[in-house]
């Protein structure tokens, strides 16, 4: 693994980046991190936040200064270094969950505009949507909202030009080079090719999101009708 930049935030915060850009293998070091430094169980280290090319982390800067002979960031990273070092991607150990999704119609009111501008019927635009297992690369813009990497390249979309004030909970949407659900009903400017009935978010749930970042995903076409569920294993 390639060593990240290590940049401090606040006096509580560390945060290390790979890049500067969407990549799937910058990501994987990210996740592969991530996975060294929970492992590794270190001490007062109150969370780890993975994002497309860095990694957070909070910790509780009394414990890692008490010392007096090092500030809290500087003692944090002397830790980190021989885990990252030593550490390379291993994405074995990932969920793989199956989720079910209703393309088109009111579920997806822009599939079929979508298709035509890629240049294909609607019928081969799901299918290439849902033939990659894609990553969860990182959780954000709402609490369980998933940005997931491995969208194929034919179906890349810039966003509408003017957002929608509310898409409803579980659409499935892509944006630019990449393809989300919206776990909650939001503003949005992605365009909705189809909808899931799994709750991505549910703050009576432990945990409350669905997914977690490094999960795989593997998008399956359903008819109206389907039963809510997901299914985890192999994909």
């Amino acid at each position: 693994m390639s060593m990240p930049d290590w940049e401090p935030l606040g006096e509580s915060a560390l945060l290390l980046r790979w890049g500067q850009r969407i990549d799937a293998a910058l990501n994987a070091q990210v996740h592969a991190a991530a996975a060294a430094i929970g492992n590794a169980a270190l001490p007062a280290i109150e969370d780890i936040v993975p994002a497309y090319a860095s990694l957070l982390l909070r910790f509780d800067a009394r414990h890692w200064s008490r010392d007096g002979t090092r500030d809290a960031h500087t003692a944090l990273r002397a830790c980190i270094e021989p885990l990252l070092s030593t550490t390379a991607p291993d994405v074995r150990r990932a969920r793989t969950l199956r989720i079910p999704v209703v393309y088109g119609g009111d579920s997806g009111p822009d599939l079929d505009a979508l298709a035509r501008t890629c240049g294909m019927d609607a019928r081969t635009f799901v299918a290439r949507h849902t033939a990659p297992l894609y990553r969860v690369a990182m959780l954000g813009f709402a609490p369980g909202f998933p940005y997931l990497l491995g969208l194929d390249a034919a179906l890349h979309a810039p966003r509408r030009a003017s957002p929608r004030v509310r898409v409803p909970a579980g659409s499935v949407a892509i944006g630019g080079a990449q393809t989300g659900i919206y776990p909650s009903e939001l503003p949005g400017g992605w365009q909705l090719i189809g909808r899931t009935p799994l709750r991505l978010f549910d703050p009576t749930r432990a945990p409350p999101c669905l997914l977690r970042a490094g999960d795989r995903v593997r998008f399956v076409a359903v008819p109206a009708e389907a039963p809510a569920h997901t299914e985890r294993g192999a994909a």
